[in-house]
């Protein structure tokens, strides 16, 4: 198992995250999909378990063009799909994915705490000391140029030449963490991201548990990134308007699976 801590600082609060994000998510979602591809929400609901209460969610990811080469030499064709199921009892999260083929020998579970703060904890998820010692913590930032490839790069999704017309937050210069912090007026947040990967593959398991890794780490940039650029559009919604979003991207993710072309961010290989 390859576990790793991504910390993504932003500069919004944590109350504004939880509505960003899911908005990001559907967003995100639509284009990423067409041609038989894509996401398909099975369920959506409140769940209340164990005094924890949130939203559970369960999604079909159909991909066979958005996987590394190597799993898809694996795999047979109609297995490259990822089953999602996520518990949002936010500011914790918690989503497992799997797939249906491999069963018990693939599985990627990731945990996430929404802190008001600029990343500096350590071991918020209360990793066992042996777990914790060998996890790499991994820093995102979301203004670095460097961090997207040119194939993955959209100008109006740049945060560092983006300004919100609303917030006016942006655009995120070289020492944006730094003016944030003297800025009080400026909310904050980190988004600590710990990914266990576990692949049981006889002689190929590091090798890909390390790309997947490495594919976290580029849909969480990319996400991020769209998610502050996009500020303007779901600053002033609540959590009502998100949930009838929800409703209304279901229904066109089903039509567009079947109606619009492959697209999306294809394998980084």
């Amino acid at each position: 198992m390859l576990i790793r801590e991504y910390r993504i600082v932003l500069p919004v609060s944590v109350d504004e995250y939880k509505v960003g994000q899911l908005y990001t998510v559907a967003e995100a979602s639509k284009n990423e999909t067409g041609g038989g591809e894509g996401v398909e929400v099975l369920v959506n609901e409140p769940y209340e378990e164990n005094g924890e209460k949130g939203q559970y969610t369960h999604k079909i990811y159909h991909l066979t063009s958005k996987v590394p080469r190597v799993v898809r030499v694996l795999a047979p064709k109609g297995a490259l799909e990822i089953h999602e199921k996520a518990w949002n009892a936010y500011p914790y999260c918690k989503t497992i994915l799997s797939n249906p083929y491999m069963k018990e020998k693939f599985q990627i579970k990731v945990e996430t705490w929404h802190k008001p703060d600029m990343g500096e904890q350590e071991n918020v998820h209360g990793l066992e000391k042996s777990q914790w010692d060998t996890a790499e913590v991994v820093q995102i930032d979301i203004a670095d140029r460097t961090a997207i490839s040119d194939n993955d790069y959209k100008a109006d999704q740049d945060p560092a030449i983006f300004k919100s017309e609303k917030t006016g937050r942006g655009p995120l210069g070289p020492e944006w963490k730094k003016e944030i912090l003297n800025n009080p007026s400026c909310p904050h947040m980190c988004a600590y991201k710990l990914v266990s990967v576990n692949f049981k593959w006889m002689g190929l398991q590091s090798k890909v548990e390390a790309i997947i890794q490495k594919m976290e780490k580029r849909i969480f940039t990319h996400f991020h990134r769209q998610l502050f650029c996009l500020i303007d559009k779901w600053i002033d919604l609540s959590m009502d308007d998100i949930r009838k979003m929800e409703e209304d991207t279901k229904k066109e993710l089903d039509e567009m699976r079947q109606n619009d072309e492959v697209k999306g961010m294809g394998a980084d290989e």
